[in-house]
């Protein structure tokens, strides 16, 4: 994309901007009618201020110029600039060459180029020019901004290429005339507008880094460093970029490859940053100083654990943000299957009530589809947004979204309350790009809810030290105590299929569970080992309904359910199925426990597998291995802390 740079002065002070629709910047700053109106029609403060001139002086570039070449210059410009015409011609020239990052033959031609079309370089549209008044514009003044605070609106909250803003507006039917096809020409004077009045940030998608104070000293000196890129929407740096010749700015542009399946975010491609309006900004002022129930409503039928920890959560949502600039953060360290979706249910209640709007993110879409219904007969007034790759709910907003962790890319600070669940499950876990996503969808004076049983070391180290607010629930929704697993120690997996028939003690134990009418998941690390093992059990165990399954199954949801179903009695499976999978009186085998493939967290959420029922609240959990790791003793040790914890407060009912 080719935008127009313009510097605007007033007084002894300049500033230079960029123009997707120059026709607005001229109406709006040389027509102090039009800007009256605008500002009017908008809800934004009309006086312009005593030291402003009625019409300020504004030079242009001649021509337009990529994006990102002008965002550059923009973030550069001094604003106390004396000979504002020769002063943008060396910063632009100066840009050029830095931004070609070599001194050869075609960065010169360039540069000479631009000279040679541009020795005058601008073109002075002050006083002694014509005066665009609004009536010259293909709207009045009125309608145009009408239409700006609809897209505004509409936009706000949200991190959209042009092409997804302009479908956004499309969908809403604010993309132009009725009946009239979408264009960008048609909404571009709409959105430079609710720039300019600060109710979008336009941007390029993809943007140099902030420049560290040793890299401003160097250019001051006449070093010319290229400057380390980064995605405005996924955060990604210069290790993701990749250039290729575009047709768009005419020049080799960078591209980020990491976000790349949600769309192409480009160094001269336009990113709309929706931002909060003044009277969004108030309200959510007085939601945040407005009391919050202190304790979660009994019709949600919580248990005295779950309460307990709702209760906690509610006081610091109502404590309000303080002086913090960025979204408090509060950690759900809840046992696997204590109910933590329910734990939640008050607090978006209380984000409701207060007007705010609220988001749940996962990293899985099964997660997602199966947290719908739940959400919706919950908050059946709600308006209820699910979002997912192929979700025909693209373009809604909801008092409540749902959505796996990627589509977070196309939100900026659209949230009161956010809720991010499973946060040490892949593709989260280890994610910076997501991570960095998960935390500017939050607004400012917003809250961060993260839900796990297994939370990094950083954040239980965080936990520890008072640095990070949280709340731990130590018992299931039944009241009991968790299984602790069993370590027991036999040969490898790969040992042990070189070899006939099986170690004793895991035939003697898998017959005991079976005896016992329970489900076996047994857990493997490798996909390969799937299929010989299920071989060798069947063999050891005629007449018992054995299988397996990996993520390299295409018919893995058939036989979870089939699992489910007591179709299978036993079923040998990788880590896909880690979490995500209840299933009434089930019993853990974990080999390879000592394998490096499975970190405390992984062997907590396999354990968890087991217990979960009422009926059957004291499953067992074996881990079987070569060897006893760090990685184990610190599973049982976490198992055992919790139901310490539960014991002592009381809430284990035997």
């Amino acid at each position: 994309m080719r935008v127009l740079l313009y510097v605007v002065q007033s007084g002894s002070r300049s500033r230079a901007i960029w123009s997707i629709a120059p026709e607005v910047d001229w109406a709006y700053w040389l027509d102090r009618d039009f800007r009256q109106e605008a500002k009017r029609v908008m809800g934004c403060s009309v006086s312009d201020g005593k030291a402003t001139p009625d019409v300020p002086v504004v030079i242009a570039w001649s021509e337009p110029l990529p994006l990102g070449l002008a965002e550059r210059v923009a973030e550069r410009w001094p604003g106390d600039a004396e000979e504002i015409g020769e002063a943008l011609r060396r910063l632009v020239l100066g840009v050029v060459a830095e931004r070609e990052g070599r001194e050869g033959s075609e960065a010169g031609e360039r540069r000479e180029g631009l000279e040679g079309r541009d020795r005058r370089g601008w073109a002075a549209l002050g006083r002694a020019q014509q005066v665009y008044r609004a009536s010259e514009l293909c709207e009045e003044a009125h309608v145009l901004a009408a239409r700006a605070h609809r897209a505004a609106s509409l936009l706000q909250g949200r991190a959209l290429l042009s092409s997804e803003a302009l479908a956004l507006l499309e969908a809403a039917g604010a993309a132009g005339p009725a009946g009239a096809a979408a264009a960008w020409s048609a909404v571009a004077p709409a959105l430079q507008l609710a720039a300019l009045l600060g109710r979008l940030r336009l941007g390029g998608a993809v943007a140099p880094e902030p420049q560290p104070r040793l890299l401003r000293w160097l250019r001051r000196l006449g070093a010319r460093p290229r400057p380390r890129l980064r995605c405005q929407r996924c955060g990604s740096g210069t290790a993701r970029m990749r250039r290729t010749a575009c047709a768009a700015c005419g020049s080799a542009c960078a591209y980020c490859e990491a976000c790349l399946t949600m769309g192409r975010s480009r160094e001269c491609g336009l990113l709309i940053l929706g931002m909060p309006s003044s009277g969004a900004a108030a309200g959510a002022t007085r939601a945040a100083s407005s009391p919050a129930p202190s304790e979660p409503a009994p019709s949600w039928g919580l248990s005295p654990a779950q309460a307990a920890a709702t209760a906690a959560a509610l006081g610091f949502m109502a404590a309000g943000p303080g002086r913090t600039t960025i979204p408090r953060r509060f950690l759900f360290w809840a046992v696997t299957g204590a109910g933590k979706t329910e734990m939640i249910f008050p607090l978006i209640e209380a984000c409701l009530q207060r007007g705010g709007r609220a988001l749940i993110a996962t990293p899985r879409r099964d997660v997602v589809l199966e947290l719908d219904p739940r959400i919706r007969r919950a908050f059946p007034k709600a308006a209820v947004v699910t979002l997912y790759g192929g979700s025909e709910q693209r373009w809604e907003q909801g008092d409540i979204t749902l959505a796996t962790t990627h589509q977070l890319f196309r939100f900026h600070r659209g949230f009161d309350l956010v809720v991010i669940d499973e946060i040490d499950a892949f593709p989260y876990h280890n994610d910076a790009m997501l991570q960095f996503a998960a935390d500017k969808v939050c607004k400012p004076e917003g809250v961060n809810i993260l839900l796990s049983a297994t939370p990094p070391a950083e954040l239980r180290r965080a936990a520890a030290l008072g640095r990070l607010a949280h709340v731990r629930v130590p018992v299931r929704f039944h009241r009991h105590s968790l299984p602790v697993p069993v370590q027991r120690q036999i040969p490898s997996v790969r040992k042990m299929l070189d070899k006939p028939g099986l170690p004793g003690d895991l035939l003697k134990r898998l017959r005991h569970s079976l005896d016992r009418g329970a489900q076996l998941f047994v857990f493997v690390q490798q996909i390969r080992d799937v299929d010989p093992l299920v071989e060798r059990l069947r063999r050891a165990f005629p007449g018992i309904a054995i299988d397996g399954t990996s993520s390299k199954d295409p018919d893995r949801a058939r036989k979870v359910i089939r699992f489910r179903d007591r179709g299978i009695r036993l079923l040998v499976t990788t880590t896909i199925l880690e979490r995500g999978v209840t299933v009434p009186m089930s019993d853990v085998f974990i080999l390879d426990a000592d394998g490096k493939l499975f970190d405390d967290a992984s062997l907590i959420q396999m354990a968890g597998r087991a217990g979960r029922s009422k009926d059957d609240p004291a499953g067992l959990v074996y881990f079987y291995g070569s060897a006893r790791t760090h990685s184990q003793q610190s599973a049982i040790r976490q198992i055992r802390s919790m139901n310490r914890i539960a014991r002592r407060n009381g809430y284990l009912n035997h």
